[in-house]
């Protein structure tokens, strides 16, 4: 019987065509830029959010429903931001504990 062996076999650049063309910046400015929206999505929940509850105080909104909604939404989206950030930072504590 023989064996052989990943390269000589299929071949890495075969099984995996990305490696060695991606780098590691290219995914690094990917999560960057993932984080980089997401917090900017949520800044702007919590700005219409502040907005509405501003326009409560003063009288413009009748509507109180609408504006719980907002401050609900607005507390949803930080707390699933919090949570991608809290994941995150345990995959790159878990990377760090693997030995090599």
């Amino acid at each position: 019987m023989v064996t052989t062996g990943i390269e000589s076999g299929i071949g890495m650049s075969k099984a995996f065509p990305e490696i060695g063309k991606a780098s590691s910046s290219a995914t690094t400015d990917g999560a960057g830029k993932f984080f980089s929206e997401l917090v900017s999505k949520v800044n702007d929940i919590q700005v219409q959010s502040d907005k509405s509850v501003q326009g409560l105080a003063i009288g413009e909104n009748k509507n109180l429903h609408e504006v719980m909604i907002e401050v609900e939404k607005a507390s949803i989206s930080f707390q699933f931001m919090a949570q991608v950030r809290n994941k995150a930072l345990e995959a790159y504590q878990e990377v760090m504990r693997m030995q090599v």
